[in-house]
């Protein structure tokens, strides 16, 4: 748990896009209690449960997997072969998934506002894994891609 909970240390605009970041999390859970679901058997509601389902099995693989980092520290296993963010990956599977379900565009606006600030949050963690892992952690960016 440590280590999921670790924020770099933040510099110039990425600390604007922390608190962004922070403050969209509150925003997409503080409204989803107020949204009401789909209840007709539509389009929208088998893609929304389809993604979401997708998103959630996402997010369960890439904590496992990050829960076991090669002895260098660095995740290279499972889900983060193929992305260097599977988390965060999942995360918006699983709110584009629920915003499908309830199709509010406020809740689709706070998702767009926590990817874009996420992205800052990804650049300033990118930039403290290459000071702590060096040259190893540059050769995993140049083999595995940001996101997909």
């Amino acid at each position: 748990m440590k280590r999921a909970q670790h924020f770099p240390s933040m510099i110039g605009l990425e600390k604007m896009a922390l608190g962004i970041y922070q403050l969209s999390t509150i925003a997409i859970f503080a409204t989803m209690p107020f949204l009401e679901t789909l209840t007709n058997k539509s389009f929208l509601l088998y893609t929304g449960i389809a993604i979401y389902i997708i998103g959630l099995a996402l997010l369960i693989l890439s904590i496992i997997s990050f829960s076991k980092p090669s002895n260098n520290g660095i995740n290279q296993v499972g889900l983060y072969r193929l992305s260097r963010n599977p988390m965060y990956v999942a995360y918006f599977f699983c709110f584009i998934g629920i915003s499908l379900l309830v199709q509010s565009f406020i809740l689709i606006g706070n998702i767009l506002v926590f990817q874009i600030s996420a992205h800052w949050v990804i650049l300033s963690e990118e930039r403290w894994c290459i000071e702590q892992f060096g040259q190893e952690y540059l050769l995993y960016m140049d083999k595995v891609r940001r996101y997909l």
